[in-house]
């Protein structure tokens, strides 16, 4: 149990520093190569549909839908008596104000024209995707909760675990093939939504065990 802990901890630490060292590399070269050869790759086949494939799956982090659907969802458990579920499920929207001090420290530009196809215009800097932070730590936590509230059916801790898994492993492409992001931007998202969800996670289990 301790050299779990151990480990777990050491993937914590692993992870911050990763993301300092990328944010203070891309605070000195905004556009590496590597980024525009992704997002050129990524956006080489592209057609109306997968637009508003893309655009879908993207939505849930927009403002205010993230922030209603944060609610609902908490509100959905709260109802169904699972109280303590629910605040911290509304805690998430905490790294709100996590990705907006982090983006004003880096100030990285969002992609232009000049460079890559746009689909969605967005106001806020670049690093690191705050869609991305924000379903990596939002869809990983209802996937812990599934794991670990067996009272609710299994059909329904099923489908909301694929569900989640889904827009996981999705949203990166997506603010990619949008013109939102660069890669680096959406690998800083996930690499910041783990660090997130890893405290969430932590307390949220060692009460629950205690």
């Amino acid at each position: 149990m301790l050299n779990k802990r151990t480990s777990l901890v050491f993937i914590l630490f692993a992870l911050i520093i990763s993301f300092v060292l990328l944010g203070i590399y891309l605070s000195n070269d905004p556009i590496p190569p590597l980024d525009l050869a992704i997002s050129l790759f990524v956006q080489k086949y592209h057609s109306d549909p997968l637009d508003k494939i893309m655009l879908a799956i993207s939505f849930f982090g927009e403002l205010p839908y993230s922030l209603l659907m944060v609610l609902i969802v908490a509100g959905i458990f709260y109802g169904y008596k699972f109280k303590r579920e629910a605040y911290y499920i509304a805690s998430v929207l905490l790294s709100g104000l996590v990705i907006l001090g982090i983006k004003n420290v880096i100030d990285r530009p969002r992609p232009t024209e000049f460079y890559v196809r746009l689909v969605e215009i967005n106001r806020f800097q670049s690093f690191p995707s705050g869609h991305v932070l924000s379903y990596i730590l939002f869809f990983g936590f209802m996937i812990v909760l599934m794991s670990n509230l067996k009272t609710i059916p299994l059909l329904t801790r099923r489908i909301i675990t694929s569900i989640s898994a889904f827009y996981m492993v999705t949203i990166a492409f997506s603010r990619i093939y949008l013109g939102a992001h660069w890669f680096t931007d959406t690998l800083g998202g996930v690499i910041l939504g783990f660090v997130c969800l890893y405290p969430l996670c932590y307390f949220y289990l060692k009460k629950k065990q205690g």
